[in-house]
């Protein structure tokens, strides 16, 4: 499978208008709507709209690296975060 790379690195894969990270915040807060119901589902329009707002302080994949310094999402190709030697 073969996925189309941006020509810039400014310039995310994207669908519609959406960042991946904002898809997963919008699947997120509509799943728990879904299970849960009442006053959840305000969680769809409120969560993406602060996280949105939140977002445009940092730069882009701030979302990313925050996982990754916390252990939470691996990087590949780049070396850990203990490492102090690298060599390419």
């Amino acid at each position: 499978m073969t996925r189309k790379f941006p020509q810039y690195l400014t310039q995310p894969f994207q669908v519609l208008w959406f960042e991946p990270d904002d898809l997963a915040i919008m699947t997120a807060s509509f799943i728990l709507a879904q299970q849960f119901g009442g006053w959840l589902w305000l969680t769809m329009i409120i969560v993406p709209w602060a996280y949105s707002r939140f977002k445009r302080q940092y730069p882009r994949g701030f979302l990313r690296h925050a996982l990754y310094f916390l252990g939470l999402a691996p990087m590949k190709g780049y070396p850990q975060f203990f490492d102090k030697d690298f060599l390419e």
